[in-house]
């Protein structure tokens, strides 16, 4: 069984993204451990991309302030595995296509199996290509998560079969990003999931009060918020550890 299924044993799970390297990699480690210490259940780890096309404004230029910044997957990898000596949630990274093609797939996969990477979401690959990554992955025991939208209803059943770790269902059409009212009737595709699938769902794109965060919650496994940790951050720099924290305990006891 994947380890995935850990971070939705105990409830509802609550999942932070959190780009690695922004404002810089020893702060992510201290925001890691933050998140973990105030119930975090699993955690997204943006690797930075130049052209990140899922992601709103927030997340684009924390990209950049990483990129900027110097920040290489290699990096990364070697943040992940200092983190891996005392995190034992799971941990999934979300980035692009293109950074595993250049990083080299193999080598990219080798590297999430010796560091304790659990899965990868890769939100530019549509599912009737996954078999570009999934047989590396599933060699190095990486679970390739799945996104199903809004527009995916004609394909949620057939991608909730061939789901993996858990389903990411995106609650709104377009990129990431907070938003005022989350309005999707995501009800009908849930239900095909659940008619499809053991594997739990959790809701991104969008979340950002405790209300929304309980609410996708209601009808999902969990839920993922990332925009809205991207902007304190950038408010607090270094100093950002300790809010997201408090956020962050704000959001699970929501659930």
């Amino acid at each position: 069984m994947s380890n995935i299924s850990m971070a939705f044993e105990n409830g509802k799970a609550f999942i932070p993204f959190i780009t690695c390297g922004d404002p810089d990699l020893e702060t992510t480690k201290k925001i890691v451990r933050e998140a973990v210490s105030n119930g975090a259940d699993l955690i997204e780890l943006g690797i930075p991309f130049s052209d990140p096309t899922a992601e709103g404004p927030v997340i684009q230029e924390a990209n950049e302030r990483a990129l900027k910044g110097g920040v290489t997957t290699d990096l990364i990898f070697d943040m992940v595995k200092e983190l891996r000596e005392d995190i034992t949630i799971p941990l999934v990274f979300m980035t692009y296509a293109n950074v595993v093609y250049s990083y080299g797939p193999e080598k990219f996969m080798t590297k999430c199996k010796e560091t304790g990477i659990d899965g990868i979401i890769l939100p530019d690959l549509p599912f009737e290509e996954k078999e570009e990554f999934d047989p590396v992955c599933k060699k190095y025991g990486v679970d390739l998560i799945s996104l199903i939208a809004p527009t995916s209803e004609n394909r949620a059943a057939m991608i909730a079969k061939n789901a993996e770790g858990f389903l990411y269902i995106v609650s709104s059409l377009g990129v990431t990003g907070t938003r005022d009212v989350i309005d999707s009737d995501l009800g009908p595709i849930i239900k095909t999931v659940r008619e499809n699938t053991k594997i739990p769902c959790a809701v991104g794109f969008g979340i950002s009060t405790p209300e929304q965060a309980a609410k996708m919650a209601g009808i999902s496994d969990g839920a993922i918020v990332g925009s809205a940790i991207i902007k304190i951050i950038k408010e607090y720099g270094r100093q950002s550890p300790s809010h997201v924290g408090e956020y962050i305990r704000r959001m699970k006891d929501a659930l």
